[in-house]
């Protein structure tokens, strides 16, 4: 659901000015109040690059990053003391909070397991009953990360099918997948802007089309070259792009009568309800992608496919007389850390009970958000899909990437962000997504919503 609100009075460059105050008042407050983790990225001596582990951690908003020195359930404290609700939740990888007790229990257990051995351990035949319950597909394979998920489902449908070509939607993010890395510009799929080291033409593998675009899909899909098309079903990665009334039922309708599978990847989606947009809506993939929180936080991932696709692959396999590698997994995937970590947080982390929890919350952050929003006439609304939220600088929903790229305001995002961050609010970065967790609290709610009133009193009574 999708609050909108009026038109706004307001001159939009009267906002961004505003906002650009906002974020160079904020930006001190935050330098100062942060001098520890200023000075490890002053004294570059971590030896890591950029004195960080993954270099994308310093695209964040903030002039530098928080060094984080303790996170449970929604809360989070830097290594300067200062403490802060957490909405982002790794992006979703803590989507049920830091460190739930049943995944610590699993990971004290498994230590006598061996961690990995390259062997399935005791756990197998409940994670598998758990997987499909939980999900629906019939057969199950488990990888560290959805990007391999997603590398490993594009592979067997290319080789299932006996096609080369994946279909993505503009703006999609499938993690470190080539096939997905595309941007759609001038009608044309190109690699996209800023990927490194690229050495494949990604328009011999990918065909890009818009999101809610059934004529593009239709003609895409006659060249009769589509493998799989793989989506979110509600895009989540470049603003909040929902689905236009019929549009999956059409698409599933389109992919089975071009014989074309159909991959829905719910890593960030999962957030609608138990199982996810997929058992939520009913529906009818032959491949399912889902990762970061299913493991209650550690690095796993799973990808599910139908009896004709694990048919199909079968197949394959039989008529491949190579003693080569397929091209599928890594020695680190399937272990008995994942195995047991799975099995916890599909029984007691990722409840029916929990998730009821976190979109009843998320009701309240959107009625509330919607209000300020409403209030101080701004021309913006709140995306939704269960108990992620977004705050959305356009007054009507998105239909596709264009729209989204259209609708967004770097300035509006960062001084949003660090000013929630000062407040004692952590957000995540780029489209200032919220996230609930069941073990956000009504308080936690109620503040949220009232930082952001305090933000927008701000920025509209500057402009």
């Amino acid at each position: 659901m999708q609050n909108i609100s009026p038109a706004r009075s307001l001159n939009s460059d009267s906002i961004v000015t505003a906002a650009k105050q906002i974020l160079a008042e904020e930006t001190a407050l935050f330098t100062g109040q942060r001098p520890r983790s200023q000075e490890i990225f002053d004294a570059p001596s971590s030896g890591f690059f950029n004195q960080v582990p993954q270099y994308w951690m310093r695209d964040w908003p903030m002039p530098f990053p928080v060094v984080i020195s303790k996170a449970t359930g929604s809360e989070v404290w830097d290594v300067d003391g200062n403490h802060a609700i957490d909405f982002c939740l790794g992006d979703s990888g803590a989507m049920f909070g830091h460190g739930p007790q049943p995944i610590l229990n699993a990971l004290a257990g498994a230590s006598t397991l061996g961690l990995t051995t390259m062997l399935p351990s005791k756990d197998l035949t409940a994670v598998g009953q758990l997987l499909r319950a939980t999900f629906g597909m019939s057969m199950w394979q488990v990888t560290a990360t959805a990007s391999d998920a997603n590398r490993f489902a594009f592979r067997v449908a290319r080789a299932v099918t006996g096609r080369k070509k994946i279909l993505v939607f503009d703006g999609c993010y499938h993690g470190a997948a080539d096939e997905a890395l595309v941007d759609l510009v001038d009608g044309q799929t190109v690699a996209r802007n800023g990927l490194l080291g690229q050495a494949v033409n990604l328009a011999e593998t990918t065909v890009c089309i818009p999101f809610n675009d059934v004529p593009a899909l239709e003609a895409a899909l006659k060249e009769g070259d589509i493998a799989c098309v793989v989506a979110e079903p509600v895009m989540t990665n470049c603003g909040m792009i929902l689905p236009l009334p019929g549009f999956h039922k059409t698409l599933r309708e389109l992919t089975r009568s071009h014989g074309t599978l159909l991959h829905i990847d719910e890593t960030h989606t999962i957030s609608t309800g138990y199982g996810g947009y997929t058992k939520v809506h009913g529906l009818e993939p032959d491949i399912f992608v889902v990762g970061k929180p299913v493991g209650g936080g550690i690095p796993v991932a799973v990808w599910g496919m139908t009896d004709d696709v694990a048919s199909g692959f079968d197949a394959v396999r039989a008529a491949n007389t190579g003693t080569g590698h397929s091209g599928i997994g890594t020695t680190l995937s399937g272990s008995a850390l994942q195995l047991a970590c799975l099995k916890a947080c599909l029984e007691e982390v990722m409840t029916p009970e929990a998730h009821n929890t976190m979109n009843r919350l998320a009701d309240a952050v959107e009625t509330g958000f919607s209000a300020a929003i409403k209030r101080h006439e701004l021309p913006w609304h709140v995306g939704r899909v269960g108990a992620r939220l977004e705050i959305v600088f356009s007054p009507h929903p998105l239909l596709n990437a264009s729209e989204a790229h259209e609708a967004a305001n770097p300035t509006i995002q960062k001084a949003l962000h660090t000013a929630f961050l000062n407040l004692g609010y952590l957000v995540t970065p780029f489209h200032n997504m919220v996230l609930v967790a069941p073990t956000t609290s009504e308080e936690n709610v109620a503040g949220l919503v009232a930082s952001f009133e305090k933000i927008l009193d701000r920025m509209t009574k500057a402009a």
